[in-house]
């Protein structure tokens, strides 16, 4: 049996007296609504400046509603917890794709060789796919790909001709106009 850290405690501890449930994503909602009511002035203005008092009356009220209900909060944390694991998979497909600059250039897929481009994509799909099985979801596919028969087959290449019909049709072939150049 593995024993719990002094540090694992102080997480459970703060979650027993309701950090985690209450305070976090009261202070998440009240900072996102009073930021949006500052932005937007929606309460109006008063002397050139926008009505904090109301404002953050608004802000707090809301958030109290919304740490009152347990199925609010619950998505909240389920929400900001995927959000959180996509930057950190964002974070480390840059520095899976940054392995192939070594460069002083800006990253730019314009003046790339096929390889790195290939290369590239592998690695993203590699990152879907790891994603993919922490989530649980490759089992998910893998039972969905088990039943596959001739339905399926046809189903996915109408989509895909239809998809392609759309973006040719719509795909704009305007030239780029040509930039001017400064007089030094």
């Amino acid at each position: 049996m593995v024993e719990s850290s002094g540090f694992r405690g102080v997480i459970d501890f703060l979650g027993r007296i309701g950090v985690y449930d209450v305070i976090l994503p009261f202070l998440l909602v009240f900072t996102i609504v009073f930021a949006i009511l500052e932005k937007t002035k929606v309460l109006g203005m008063e002397g050139g400046y926008t009505k904090k008092n109301l404002n953050s009356i608004v802000a707090f009220v809301t958030a109290f509603l919304v740490i009152a209900s347990s199925k609010l909060v619950s998505v909240i944390s389920e929400v900001m917890a995927n959000v959180v694991l996509l930057l950190i998979l964002g974070v480390c497909f840059l520095m899976l794709v940054g392995t192939f600059y070594s460069s002083e250039k800006e990253f730019s897929f314009k003046e790339t060789s096929p390889w790195v481009k290939f290369l590239t994509v592998l690695m993203f799909i590699g990152i879907v796919i790891i994603f993919l099985n922490a989530l649980g979801w490759l089992n998910f596919i893998y039972l969905l790909f088990q039943y596959w028969n001739a339905e399926w087959a046809s189903s996915i290449i109408f989509l895909i001709v239809i998809l392609g019909f759309i973006i040719y049709i719509t795909y704009d072939t305007k030239p780029e106009p040509a930039k001017k150049e400064e007089k030094k």
